[in-house]
């Protein structure tokens, strides 16, 4: 079914409100998972909606903290997320790392004892919207096995980078895992095997199949060695600096997931002067892109983020699509 982008907005306010949340708050949180949805992420917009719900009700999230800042030193804080809603915490830290990268060309805002912050991306976004090059992570619960390991002791710790560009922003959105567990919940849904390897079956075969994995918790890093190392330097970066949980600290529980650190980067391109050079280099990167000779002739390279934005013209025209049982579900509060 296909709602629009108000009704859905609206709609998940309206519950929100009713679990703890002010009006500005619950107007703001609404928005991101409304936004997440329209943009084509749908397994992290109105479908990961009844978590938070959930994890309010087992007061593992509070749904009245609003986050503070600790210390700071320049152009470098700490913020404590208060075990607040995620996505309202990294909202907040990735507007704060964005003013101080206005104020000093750089901005880091390192948070600690926060929540799930839902789509990653929507703090890229938020930063190249704003005009600055964005940069953010966040490590999570034990669900990645570290390269030459069978047990998920590191975390799929989904990373993000954004540039921004007038003709729309590039933005990179990507979990440690070849495959996050939500693309993998997807494709099971849609009884689809996946594009490549994915990760480990039980019998610790290499598999495309979404299921098996999900079943063993054995999803591939990307670039193997590389990414597993990845993933642990970014959860010692963003422990270390929130002086947070890191994730072998982390329940291994989805509902249970609390805790978590993490960095936001916001940096002024702006602030070095010649913006017309940096965009003309940005967009000169893309027609190389453009330019590249496809391997499938109906499928034409792009670059990170160009579908997001066919995307988001698309729901928002259309409405977005949303499933018709779970928003059922949603609306009863039966979940």
């Amino acid at each position: 079914m296909r709602l629009s982008f108000d009704e859905v907005r609206r709609t998940l306010a309206a519950i929100l409100l009713e679990h703890g949340l002010t009006g500005p708050r619950a107007e703001e949180c609404a928005r991101l998972f409304a936004e997440t949805t329209r943009d084509g992420v749908y397994t992290h917009g109105v479908a990961r909606f009844p978590r938070l719900i959930q994890m309010i009700r087992l007061g593992v999230i509070d749904p009245a903290a609003e986050p503070e800042r600790v210390s700071g030193f320049g152009a470098l804080e700490r913020w404590d997320g208060r075990r607040g809603v995620g996505n309202l915490n990294a909202a907040r830290a990735m507007g704060r790392a964005i003013e101080l990268g206005r104020a000093h060309g750089i901005g880091c805002v390192a948070l600690g004892n926060t929540n799930h912050w839902m789509r990653g991306g929507s703090y890229g976004w938020q930063a190249a919207e704003a005009g600055l090059i964005g940069l953010c992570w966040t490590n999570t619960m034990p669900n990645l096995p570290p390269w030459g390991s069978a047990e998920a002791v590191i975390g799929n710790n989904p990373m993000v980078l954004a540039v921004p560009r007038a003709a729309g922003p590039v933005v990179l959105d990507m979990a440690m895992s070849q495959f996050s567990y939500g693309a993998l919940e997807a494709s099971r849904k849609r009884g689809e095997l996946l594009s490549v390897d994915g990760g480990f079956d039980e019998n610790g075969t290499l598999t495309r199949d979404p299921a098996a994995i999900e079943r063993s918790r054995r999803p591939l890093p990307i670039g193997y060695w590389k990414g597993s190392g990845l993933s642990t330097l970014l959860d010692m970066t963003a422990a270390m600096l929130a002086l947070g949980r890191a994730t072998h600290e982390l329940a291994p529980d989805s509902l249970q997931e609390t805790g978590i650190s993490q960095l936001f980067i916001a940096i002024a391109p702006a602030a070095l002067g010649d913006a017309a050079q940096s965009e003309k280099i940005v967009d000169g990167i893309i027609a190389s892109l453009h330019a590249a000779r496809p391997e499938k002739a109906d499928r034409p390279v792009r670059y990170p983020g160009e579908q997001t934005l066919k995307l988001r013209e698309e729901n928002t025209r259309r409405g977005l699509p949303v499933d018709e049982t779970l928003w059922a579900q949603i609306v009863k509060g039966s979940f």
